[in-house]
């Protein structure tokens, strides 16, 4: 997904410094701190869990001294006592992991960490599973350590089951269980290999649909659903890994727009592998598995299928014994369907479900056939965190009160429509939960307090810090908390009359002195929103102590405001949103402190195509434009994504073609500087490539930096000051003036 990478009237709403950030005077803040360790932002804990049982907050931590490398540790709820469970240099073989294990962990955003990248619970409490450098690990509460695997081919996608009797696992593109009081092994399939994997979930899977199991334990361990993906109807395309020591070529199975995707079914089966079935999921094979979900008890699964166009999504109920498939609904829409977490089976027979058909995102309860909206108004519902059944009561996250904040919120069945905020204003906040909803895991920031996380009851009363994070004595970010600046946030009208959300960092405004403006933009759906109340890092504190105004605005087409927000841009991607971003500097060339012959635009992916239409479509607007791996041309995507927005490029060729960035790229007459990765396998390196050769055709100058074997995050010790570097000197030349 494109969105998970990065950076009328006015009503202007500020966010103080917190006391602590006039403490000590300001040091300056450099590129090779900002990327330095200890991360500068702080302690920054991953995968946060709670125990079965309440008594541990779990998560990953990195190290002051390496940045990158997570071990696992454990918090008592109790005493708050730390300490680290696992050490992943000690057990870690730090072996080199397998092609498909690395582009899983690009597609997950965690490419570049190491060690301990993910755990989960057994059902009963005691232990742990740890995958490490390609095997299997299982720790327990005091921090003993077991080794489940030692095999040189790697384990994938691991699993401990419910009832805590096995771990599955692919190996060599099959299922195996293993049993966890005898140690023994099994292979549950026999037949992948090639262009057919068990147990895994295809690409578009894992890079769109935020699917990332291809196996599914029932609650009593005595049944395995599990995907089979056959890929061989999927285009090969010859990726060129070109790293600083060679070039490595990659046939990749990778389904651009318009072509064929694996085909995906699934099946059932007994614990050692025994009475397949496979799953009637209809007679159009060409069809996504979207979701997969065991009821509480058992007794069926209901499995989510989306057809091609993504205008329709069935829930089937599923007979595990015989594959047989029910339909139970079906959501509609006339642009697509946005795929979402959110079911939850409840003990009663009942769902929880989300549907946007009022136009936002909601909360519904379906029980014998019957819909109840829960929750309603011009606000979305972001994902469901917990349910307490016993109480009736469901959580979420939200943003009722505005777009540019992220509460937790409950409601109970029981009283539709009569919703409590659990979380402070002023916050952006994700939040995790027990199975039975009694606790939540807080992370939260805003634009002057990096991420803190802290352990609730479900009241949302803050009961202990797990990482407080204060900014002042050591904290890696002290030394300049004086001179930190936090964002105004203002609201602008768009030409249809949509309210505009938009974020403005400024240096401290001299009378009559006009400043420079760089205007981060991404602009696309899914994600990547800009104008969230969030800590926002070094980077734009940075350019602010150069004297560059920081300003983003999130145009229509993004997330979280409603279908009506988001649909503008359904087969007319590179338009709206485009409009917004002009509508945005309109504004800025307005304001008596802006230099309006110095604003720069920057964007990666989503936003680095935006970059390349800006500046096609308003030459002169822009002093320079700076575009990071963007997508040239739709057709060049994969299907789930493009197509969701854009239709089927052999239907819609038409839509495809005004919305390249390459048809027009003729008219791009600011200076540009091109940026890509090399061994980008999510926006394939021949987006930059074919646009390089259409303006070096026309004669068109720009400037380029590529950068051997990184992928589509280019970062990395010594990387990321370069990039950024690189960046800084073309802005000087560009819009500065200045002589590097």
């Amino acid at each position: 997904m494109l969105g998970r990478w990065l950076l009328a009237g006015v009503a202007l709403v500020s966010i103080q410094m917190s006391p602590a950030m006039a403490e000590t005077a300001p040091q300056e803040l450099t590129l090779e701190r900002i990327f330095a360790s200890p991360d500068l932002n702080g302690p920054r804990p991953r995968a946060l869990k709670l125990s079965p049982d309440g008594t541990l907050v779990t998560l990953l931590k990195n190290r002051a001294e390496d940045r990158d490398r997570y071990d696992l540790w454990a918090i008592d709820t109790k005493t708050a006592k730390a300490s680290m469970l696992v050490d992943s240099a000690k057990i870690g073989s730090g072996a080199e992991l397998s092609e498909e294990e690395k582009m899983q962990r690009e597609r997950a955003r965690i490419g570049g960490t190491r060690g301990i990248v993910a755990y989960d619970w057994a059902p009963d409490g005691k232990s742990l599973l740890v995958p490490l450098d390609g095997d299997l690990f299982l720790a327990t509460r005091d921090g003993k350590v077991r080794r489940l695997t030692e095999t040189k081919a790697g384990e994938l996608n691991a699993t401990i089951s419910p009832k805590g009797g096995f771990v599955s696992f692919v190996r060599d593109q099959n299922l195996f269980a293993l049993d966890l009081k005898s140690g023994a092994e099994r292979a549950l399939t026999h037949d992948g290999g090639g262009t057919l994997s068990w147990g895994v979930s295809e690409f578009v899977a894992q890079e769109e649909m935020d699917r990332t199991k291809g196996s599914w334990w029932s609650p009593d361990d005595a049944r395995i659903a599990v995907a089979r993906v056959d890929e061989s109807g999927v285009m090969v395309v010859s990726r060129a890994a070109i790293g600083a020591e060679g070039t490595k070529v990659y046939d990749q199975r990778y389904p651009r727009a318009g072509t064929p995707n694996a085909r995906v079914d699934l099946y059932v089966m007994r614990a050692d592998g025994s009475e397949q079935v496979k799953v009637d999921l209809g007679s159009d094979p060409d069809h996504y598995l979207a979701r997969v979900d065991w009821l509480p008890d058992g007794s069926a699964l209901i499995v989510q299928r989306e057809n091609r166009a993504q205008t329709q999504l069935d829930l089937l109920r599923v007979d595990p014994v015989t594959g047989k498939a029910t339909p139970l609904h079906a959501e509609t829409s006339k642009t697509w369907i946005n795929l979402s977490s959110d079911l939850r089976a409840l003990k009663d027979g009942s769902l929880i479900w989300t549907s946007e058909r009022s136009g936002f995102s909601h909360l519904y309860h379906w029980k014998g056939g019957q819909w109840t909206q829960l929750t309603s108004g011009d606000w979305a519902v972001k994902e469901v965190t917990g349910v307490d059944q016993a109480k009736g009561r469901i959580y979420f996250l939200g943003n009722r009160e505005t777009p540019v904040e992220q509460h937790l919120y409950a409601v109970d069945i029981a009283k539709p429509g009569q919703v409590t905020r659990l979380t402070e204003a002023g916050w952006w906040n994700s939040a995790v939960m027990d199975g039975a909803a009694t606790r939540a895991i807080i992370t939260r920031s805003n634009p002057s307090q990096p991420e803190q996380v802290y352990l609730a009851d479900a009241t949302g009363k803050r009961l202990a810090w797990i990482e407080e994070n204060a900014l002042k004595g050591t904290h890696p970010y002290a030394p300049f908390v004086a001179g930190h600046v936090a964002p105004k946030f203002g609201t602008l009208k768009a030409a249809d009359g949509s309210t505009l959300h938009y974020k403005l960092l400024t240096p401290k405004i001299e009378p009559g002195r006009r400043y420079p403006v760089f205007v981060q933009v991404y602009g696309g759906p899914g994600g990547g929103r800009q104008v969230t109340a969030a800590w926002g890092g070094g980077l734009h504190q940075y350019l602010v102590d150069k004297g560059w105004i920081v300003f983003s605005v999130d145009g229509r087409g993004t997330p979280d405001r409603g279908k009506a927000f988001e649909d503008q841009i359904h087969k007319a991607m590179g338009s709206v949103e485009v409009q917004d971003q002009l509508t945005g500097v309109e504004w800025l060339k307005s304001q008596d402190f802006v230099d309006s012959a110095k604003i720069a635009v920057y964007g990666w992916s989503y936003g680095g195509y935006m970059t390349l239409k800006l500046l096609e479509a308003a030459p002169g607007t822009y002093a320079a434009g700076i575009s990071g791996a963007p997508v040239t041309q739709w057709a060049l995507y994969d299907t789930h994504y493009t197509e969701r927005y854009m239709g089927n490029p052999k239907t819609d060729a038409a839509a495809y073609a005004k919305s390249d960035a390459l048809g027009e790229a003729t008219k791009i007459a600011d200076p540009l500087l091109l940026i890509h990765g090399m061994a980008d396998d999510n926006v394939v390196f021949e987006n930059s490539t074919a646009l390089m050769a259409k303006l070096q055709q026309a004669g068109k100058p720009f400037e380029t930096m590529v950068y051997p074997g990184q992928t589509h995050r280019v970062a990395g010790d010594g990387v990321s000051v370069h990039l950024w570097r690189t960046i800084g000197n073309f802005l000087d030349r560009a819009v500065l003036k200045k002589v590097d």
